[in-house]
Formats: C-alpha cells, sequence, structure tokens
C-alpha cells in the first residue's frame, strides 16, 4: 500500500515536526534507505547531531513507526520524512531486513501491520487473544537471543551517552560558575538553549526538561532572590548527576527514581508487570488539576488526588497524561472534587508519588466533602521537610492543613496557622483566585508547594468549597 501524503499530515503531531521533517527529507542526512516490499517495510538511518545514526522503521500497511531518537514527538521528524521520501519515490534499496529491523517486526503485536478483517468469527477472536496473550514471544530462539542481544548493545550505548552528557553538563555548571552568575543571568535562556540539544542527544531528556525550566523558574522569583534561585537549581541539577554517576550505591528505591528522572522511560505495561511496586486500592479524590504546554508541544496534564481511606499508605498521587497539543484534547479529564474507587501502582521512589491507575472499579462521581486533613499547618510543613531529606530533588509536593487561614501582608496573601507563627506565601498569579478565602477560619487546604510558592487546589471552608479551577 503506497504512503500517501496526505495520511502524513494528519499523522504529524504539529506543524513544526513537518517543518523539521521537510528539511530531512533529502538524501544527504540518510546513510542507509532500504525497503522490503514484500512485507511492507522501509528503513533508514539518520544522522543526528551525535555520533550515532538514529534508525528509523515505517511499516506501510498501519503507518506503525519506530525511532531512536530521543523525541517524544510521535511520529518523530525523521519518522515523517522517511515516510515523505517514500511518497516522493526516493531511491530506497531492497534488501533483506537488519536485525534492528527484524526485532521491531518480531516484537510488534502479530497482525499489527494488517487491516482488519470486516467480519471475524467468535473463534477468530478467541484465536486472536490467546497470541497477544503470548506477545512479544519470539518463536525463533536464534531471533530471540538477536533481540535480547540488540537490547544489551543498546541499553549500554545509551548509558555510555548518558554519561557522556553528564561530562558535558558538568562542564557547562563549571561554566556558569567561573564566568560569575551576574553574567549568567542576562544571557540565561541562550545558555541554556546550547546545553539542552546535547542532553537530548545523549538521551537524557529529563535531565534537557530541567534545563530548559530553568530560566523561567529563575526569574518567577522576586528579583532580589533570584541568584539564590540559579545556585540552588544548579545544585539540583549537580546533585542529580553525582546521583546517577553512583546509582549502584544507591537504594533500590532511590536508584529507580534518579533513573527515571534523569530520562529512562518506564512504561505502563514493565510498571503494572512489576510485582514489587507499590499498589494501594482505595477511594481517591481529585483535588487540584494542572494543564501545561510544554516547549516540545506537547500537552502534559496532571490530576491530584487524595485518599480517603485511613492506614499508612501514601495518603496523595499524582497521574501525568502527555498528549500532542495538535490532537487538542484529549483522554478523560477529572474535576476538583470528583471521586473513584481504584488500585493505583506507584512508581518507584524514596517518597512515592505518581501514580497509575492499574484497575478503576466504581464509576467517577461527585465525592462529597473533602475529609479534614490530619495534620495541622505546621505539621503539614514537616512532612515537606521529611520529603526533602529523602528526595531532595523533589518538584512540587502535595500540601494538606487543617486550621488554616489565608491573610493579606502587603501585597501577598499568605497561607497561615491560626496562631499566625507558621506562615507559607501563596504563589502571585493566583491571588486574585484566593482572595474569596481571606478573612475565614477554619480552612482544610491542599495545595502543591515547590519550595517556595503554594499553589492552592482546594479547601473546604466554613462557607463551603473552593477550588483554584
Amino acid at each position: 500500500m503506497p504512503i500517501e501524503l496526505a495520511k502524513i499530515e494528519e499523522l504529524a503531531p504539529d506543524q513544526a515536526s513537518l517543518s523539521a521533517a521537510a528539511k530531512l527529507k533529502k538524501p544527504g542526512p540518510w546513510s542507509l534507505l532500504g525497503c522490503d516490499d514484500a512485507a511492507g517495510l522501509i528503513w533508514g538511518e539518520c544522522q543526528g547531531s551525535g555520533s550515532s545514526p538514529y534508525r528509523v522503521i515505517c511499516s506501510e500497511a498501519d503507518y506503525g513507526t519506530k525511532c531512536t531518537c530521543p523525541s517524544r514527538k510521535f511520529p518523530c521528524k525523521h519518522a515523517l520524512a522517511l515516510m515523505w521520501m517514500r511518497a516522493d519515490r526516493a531511491a530506497f534499496k531492497p534488501g533483506p531486513l537488519p536485525d534492528w529491523v527484524g526485532d521491531w517486526l518480531a516484537r510488534r503485536k502479530p497482525g499489527a501491520a494488517a487491516p482488519k478483517p470486516a467480519a471475524t468469527t467468535e473463534k477468530a477472536k478467541a484465536s486472536a487473544a490467546n497470541v497477544e496473550t503470548a506477545e512479544p514471544a519470539i518463536e525463533d530462539p536464534k531471533a530471540a537471543a538477536r533481540a535480547a542481544a540488540q537490547r544489551e548493545r543498546n541499553r549500554a550505548e545509551r548509558e555510555a551517552a548518558i554519561l557522556a552528557g553528564l561530562d558535558e553538563l558538568d562542564t557547562w555548571i563549571s561554566d556558569a560558575l567561573q564566568s560569575g552568575l551576574a553574567s549568567f543571568m542576562p544571557a540565561a535562556v541562550e545558555r541554556c538553549r546550547k546545553i539542552v540539544p546535547r542532553l537530548v542527544d545523549a538521551k537524557a531528556p529529563g535531565l534537557a526538561n530541567m534545563v530548559e525550566r530553568l530560566p523561567a523558574e529563575v526569574l518567577a522569583a522576586p528579583e532580589p532572590s533570584r541568584t539564590d534561585r540559579l545556585i540552588e537549581r544548579l545544585a539540583q541539577l549537580h546533585l542529580v548527576s553525582s546521583a546517577y554517576r553512583h546509582q549502584d550505591r544507591l537504594p533500590d528505591a532511590v536508584k529507580a527514581d534518579i533513573r527515571q528522572l534523569v530520562g529512562w522511560p518506564v512504561t505502563r505495561e514493565a510498571l503494572l508487570a512489576d510485582p514489587d511496586v507499590l499498589r494501594v486500592r482505595d477511594r481517591w479524590m481529585v483535588v487540584g488539576t494542572v494543564v501545561e504546554v510544554q516547549a516540545d508541544k506537547l500537552r502534559r496534564t496532571e490530576t491530584w488526588l487524595s485518599r480517603l481511606g485511613e492506614g499508612t499508605a501514601p495518603h496523595f498521587a499524582v497521574l501525568i497524561d502527555f498528549a500532542p497539543v495538535s490532537l487538542g484534547k484529549v483522554g478523560a479529564t477529572y474535576a476538583a472534587g470528583e471521586a473513584f474507587e481504584a488500585e493505583l501502582a506507584f512508581f518507584r521512589s524514596p517518597a512515592p508519588l505518581r501514580a497509575v491507575i492499574a484497575e478503576q472499579t466504581g464509576p467517577t462521581a461527585a465525592g462529597g466533602r473533602w475529609p479534614s486533613p490530619s495534620d495541622d499547618v505546621a505539621g503539614a510543613v514537616a512532612r515537606l521537610n521529611e520529603t526533602l531529606a529523602v528526595r531532595p530533588w523533589s518538584g512540587e509536593m502535595p500540601f494538606a492543613a487543617h486550621g488554616a487561614r489565608i491573610v493579606t501582608a502587603g501585597a501577598s496573601l499568605w497561607l497561615t496557622d491560626a496562631a499566625g507563627s507558621t506562615s507559607l506565601p501563596v504563589r502571585t498569579d493566583e491571588d486574585d483566585l484566593a482572595l474569596p478565602l481571606t478573612g475565614l477560619d477554619g480552612i482544610d487546604a491542599f495545595g502543591r508547594w515547590d519550595g517556595h510558592m503554594l499553589s492552592l487546589g482546594l479547601a473546604e471552608t466554613p462557607l463551603g468549597r473552593w477550588t483554584a479551577a
């Protein structure tokens, strides 16, 4: 089935990806362009900014693609360019499948590259179900051995690439300190842009995102404290880099957490298949949602949950979903105050927070009043400090306290206890939203603390519920 340009345009996650693919649809960057017309497969090797070319594969039957680049867009610009060249009838050399193409094909679900028949008997459905259950087993022992060896080579190559990227990051931090932080500040955006692509090429996208966010996080601070904020962020990057280099000395939960933070992916399937991950079955209430568009044109949706049952299991969880901006609003969305019964599986961490829904056992419905948190403001602050003690690279952390008040101090809002002895500043861009809470006593509040400011999400007050959305 020939590849159609209209289909490529439909598959592109955004216009920027198409524009980038257009620059690659020429023979120059491609050291290999191969095809197997009988199998409906095309493949290629495209030179990126790293030392090794990216390996790209496409199935012409269903437009399934695979690329070894670290892009989080799907399909990436390399896959789009490969399909585009095929549609333009570029010269693809027929030949046998390379091992890495055969490995990808063997691990695809049987029948993934073939269109579904118009009608399927019950017997055929049962047969297909059995086949899918057996995936990704490879019947040919030699093919299985080759696939395992290739996976190990890929893993070793990525480890080496990440360590090389950490060397570059350490040099970049050292240069920033030696040249003086005062000179770094005016050129922060430009200097960060120089190291981000290197970290992406080193297959450390998590670190790349941390560096990419650095200028905005520093500039968001009041001007007198920006230098301190910059030092804090550079120290955090150095801490993560050092922890990754010495991961063999770390406890398993910390090691898994730091690898995920740097950029090693953990799929939903792998998480649910891990017998040792923490699973918690309970009733959960949505206490906050955050939607933002990242620089890579992915929409990131965070759903913050509070566990309604008792016990020592984690009281909070966050579900994180990504989708291309070009797809518009996709997937299930939740509103603050909704609740549902579910079992959550938590990613490995010394302070488990991020999770996925392993199984939802009941409908999503209004959850009634949010139960009063067990901690007062001082106790909630102590919990934040406990989290930082075991996970010092934490980003936003859940905060929940009873008996709180919202008070004004000059042009700012603060969350404080009744005595005013413990206080946290409320984010300045949320002052107007939280103004209705001022003057009320006995507030049960949930928010997200980023180390400097509190973002309120939900509050139960004597006058009823308040939400940020």
